[in-house]
């Protein structure tokens, strides 16, 4: 016990990132966005995160009209795909493989997968 006076040496448990609190809904219009600019559709950017996550589209539309935070959002998740720990390359300079939180690695996924999809890969490449 510290004495009067004395500030207690525990350890803090590591704040959450802040964008697991941020909702989808309010970063969805930004991954449509950055799909139009390069000729894509909000139909692609749909299917990437529907072959992500598992949503349906009804499902996927529900999360974002409820606002769902990013940790809400991959929680409620139906299925995560097996096939995205195929999912390699530089996201925010740092390699998605090698994010070891999971919650950031799932978001990063995305990122990833909507970054391909700007680039004008093949859907059938981008979903592998």
């Amino acid at each position: 016990m510290p004495r009067a006076g004395q500030k207690r040496s525990a350890k803090a448990a590591p704040a959450k990132h802040r964008i697991y609190s941020i909702s989808f809904a309010s970063v969805y219009p930004l991954y449509i966005a950055k799909a139009e600019r390069k000729g894509r559709t909000k139909a692609e950017v749909d299917e990437v995160v529907r072959w992500l996550t598992g949503y349906t589209q009804a499902g996927l539309n529900a999360q974002i009209k409820r606002q769902s935070s990013f940790e809400d959002f991959f929680a409620a998740a139906p299925k995560l795909n097996p096939s995205r720990s195929l999912i390699t390359g530089v996201v925010c300079g740092v390699r998605v493989e090698d994010i070891e939180e999971p919650l950031m690695r799932e978001i990063r996924y995305l990122d990833k997968l909507i970054d391909e999809l700007a680039k004008g890969k093949a859907m059938e490449k981008i979903l592998r």
